[in-house]
């Protein structure tokens, strides 16, 4: 049965906090540090996996501070609008509607996304890597910036990426910018629209409110609403290879890609669709992705959940295969975590963050000070060491 990312809508229970000390900015740096640095659980299912090294799964909350939206964080879309619905990957390749709509949203949105940056969370843990505290990244995200900010340390996009778009037909790769340029001339009265908003600095606040007050309403993943607006009109261009030289199905016949005198997309074609490269809602992850993230989570000794209510199945099983093999669990996100009282089901008296660690505080925050308790460790051992030979 092939794996979907499918959201979680259920309640989310209050965050516990593990150790009690961990209720406070220093004591939860404390913990964290210890968990990071702590050598490997004797309880770990794979002996051979004892090599103190961490995996981090990463979700929206942690690219916050970058000016993004996340899920279920303080200003969250799930938690300031209930109603929020994103679109599924079987609306999107179905219906040509839809995908108007979609793409006139993702339009206004990825001027935003394009010009956010890693912040210093994703440095810190660059810098966890370097110091081999870290084994890999898993990330929910789909911005790229765990892959920029520490591109030797390996990192599995779980759900793709936005930086590029794919045709559903041929499969190729287009990059996103192009592709947002090519919209900008199909489209000219929604690029004055997109000059005009981002002249107005509707784009440059990161406050729900303040964009809400300017007529937008800024999601997850680089998408823009804009209530009333005429998404009908909106057009999206032809895959160009495809178009180029139309594929065969697979029962011989070829494709048949129509597109306007301008180059859109029209809706009597069967093929050359580009969608972004990301895994939608109601989407199969690839299996090659799906056995890497496993392998990660079989490769480390312990993993740290860092921005995430682990609400999409594809990501709470890893936490899940992961407390199956007998791995300590930290887990670092502003809310409530699903399934998180069964993580911490069993946390041995005494602990104060080497076998387990729950804290409720902001990754960019507390991520650089972890860094430089762990850098005076390292110093220390090494001055150590110096000192006897």
């Amino acid at each position: 049965m092939p794996l979907l990312r499918i959201p979680y809508t259920d309640p989310l229970p209050p965050p516990q906090i593990i150790p009690r000390s961990a209720n406070t900015s220093s004591g939860a740096i404390a913990a964290l540090a210890e968990f990071l640095s702590a050598p490997s659980s004797p309880h770990l299912k794979h002996h051979e996996t004892q090599n103190d090294k961490t995996l981090l799964l990463t979700g929206a909350g942690i690219s916050v501070a970058s000016g993004l939206a996340d899920y279920r964080g303080t200003n969250g879309t799930y938690t300031l609008n209930k109603k929020y619905r994103p679109i599924y990957y079987s609306e999107f390749t179905s219906n040509h509607e839809a995908r108007k709509r979609y793409w006139a949203r993702s339009y206004l949105g990825w001027t935003n996304l394009h010009k956010a940056r890693p912040n210093t969370a994703h440095w810190a843990i660059k810098r966890l890597g370097e110091l081999g505290r870290l084994s890999s990244v898993i990330t929910q995200n789909v911005d790229s910036f765990h892959p920029a900010a520490h591109p030797q340390l390996p990192t599995i996009e779980l759900h793709g990426y936005l930086r590029s778009i794919v045709c559903l037909t041929c499969r190729n790769e287009y990059p996103r910018e192009a592709f947002q340029q090519q919209l900008s001339a199909l489209n000219p009265a929604w690029a004055t629209f997109l000059e005009e908003i981002i002249a107005s600095g509707a784009l440059d606040t990161e406050h729900p409110e303040e964009r809400r007050k300017k007529g937008l309403k800024a999601n997850p993943d680089g998408d823009v609403d804009v209530p009333n607006a005429p998404y009908t009109t909106f057009r999206y261009p032809t895959c160009p290879a495809c178009q180029a030289n139309p594929p065969a199905l697979p029962n011989g016949e070829k494709v048949v890609i129509k597109a306007d005198n301008d180059g859109a997309w029209m809706e009597s074609s069967t093929g050359g669709i580009l969608k972004p490269a990301v895994i939608m809602f109601g989407e199969s992850i690839p299996a090659d992705i799906k056995t890497d993230a496993e392998q990660a989570v079989d490769g480390a000794s312990r993993i740290l959940v860092v921005g995430s209510s682990l609400a999409t199945y594809s990501a709470w099983r890893l936490v899940k295969r992961a407390k199956q093999n007998g791995m300590p669990i930290g887990i670092l996100n502003i809310g409530g975590v699903r399934g998180e009282e069964t993580f911490f089901a069993d946390v041995p008296p005494g602990n104060t963050g080497r076998f387990a660690m729950r804290c409720s505080v902001s990754a960019d925050h507390v991520l650089p000070s972890v860094v430089s308790t762990i850098e005076d460790l390292h110093n220390m051992r090494a001055m150590r060491a110096s000192a006897r030979a």
